[in-house]
């Protein structure tokens, strides 16, 4: 990559319209292959709810483009909690783990902040809150098989944090593609009105 795109995406990340939080993991150990699958049945399930909620979201605002990319984002993490219901043969939901579930936050490490939508922002910007929910996805994982405490569910987490560090990967392959925004992508000359 030369080196003016790389001070363009540089400049596009540090404009955007809220910044990130940082990932922590679970603060709990999982001591069952049920209870770390069903962490990471819940964690897909999530994502994919935002993601829906998000493309909901850009399409009230008229931005097509990015409403599509977040559905098909919604899409992409479903299909991962769909196979995690068929590799584990599960026929519903599982329930969680005693305690229920314990994410650092209020929210698993893959689901999106809304306070990181703008009605204005464009794909690249999409894909740039799906990498970072990615990489908290793999630092979950990664956590979660340094305090396994089975070989079999250590070995598990890490599979998952392997998993996770390839959508890393494919998210930047993904961004490469994607035009990067112009400066002052946020810029509205008509903004919307809210009147009472």
């Amino acid at each position: 990559m030369n080196a003016t795109k790389q001070a363009a995406r540089k400049r596009v990340a540090t404009k955007r319209p809220v910044p990130v939080r940082g990932a922590k993991p679970a603060a709990a150990a999982v001591r069952s292959m049920n209870d770390l699958m069903a962490y990471a049945y819940a964690l897909e399930v999530e994502a994919a709810e935002r993601y829906g909620e998000f493309a909901d979201v850009m399409e009230e605002h008229n931005n097509r483009a990015v409403g599509e990319l977040f559905r098909k984002l919604a899409r992409i993490e479903h299909k991962h909690a769909e196979q995690i219901l068929e590799e584990m043969g599960w026929t519903a939901p599982p329930p969680p783990p005693d305690g229920g579930y314990r994410w650092q936050g209020m929210e698993g490490p893959e689901t999106a902040d809304f306070t990181e939508l703008h009605y204005l922002m464009q794909p690249y910007h999409a894909l740039e809150i799906a990498l970072h929910n990615e990489k908290r996805a793999f630092e979950f994982f990664s956590g979660l098989a340094r305090r396994a405490t089975t070989e079999k569910v250590k070995r598990a987490a890490k599979e998952m944090a392997a998993e996770e560090a390839e959508h890393v990967r494919l998210i930047e392959d993904w961004m490469k593609k994607v035009p990067l925004p112009e400066p002052q992508w946020d810029v509205d000359l008509d903004p919307p009105r809210y009147v009472d």
